[in-house]
């Protein structure tokens, strides 16, 4: 009778899954993925079809607002297949949306480019706290708060 233990299922299981090939982190505006650069020259370097990416792209940011930027991570695999993982668009996104910018300033400290209320910090952070690396809400204000500080937005009570 042969025995198998938990660490030689696990090594049976790994042999099993997909080797990763790479991993692939792209900012692409919702709805306007096509094979030009930057997300062309990225998949072809991994071998993957530009084209299938594209279209599952588009077909899953179509509800959102056109042109809004996406973070996205790819996981490029050894057979030529991939998945990918849509993230919320950058704080600093949010943050010119609310201050009602087109962007920071160019002397941030010295020129003042646009100002958010606390209010505003507050619904920003909790609307990326999950992708955010932090436990509470306040943690994730502070880092907006210091986003906007950085691009020259005031924040004001």
């Amino acid at each position: 009778m042969v025995r198998t233990t938990n660490l030689t299922r696990g090594m049976k299981m790994a042999k099993s899954k997909k080797k990763i090939l790479g991993l692939i982190k792209l900012q692409i505006p919702a709805g306007k993925a096509n094979p030009s650069p930057p997300v062309g020259p990225a998949l072809g370097q991994k071998g993957l079809n530009i084209m299938e990416f594209c279209k599952a792209f588009n077909a899953a940011t179509q509800k959102m607002e056109p042109g809004i930027p996406v973070p996205v991570v790819i996981t490029a695999f050894e057979d030529k297949s991939f998945t990918f993982e849509t993230k919320l668009p950058p704080v600093s996104y949010y943050l010119k949306k609310a201050a009602n910018v087109k962007g920071g300033s160019k002397e941030p400290g010295k020129v003042v480019a646009g100002q958010i209320t606390i209010a505003q910090v507050k619904e920003i952070a909790e609307a990326k706290m999950p992708d955010l690396n932090c436990s509470s809400v306040e943690a994730a204000m502070n880092m907006v708060k210091g986003q906007a500080v950085s691009m020259g937005i005031k924040v004001v009570e």
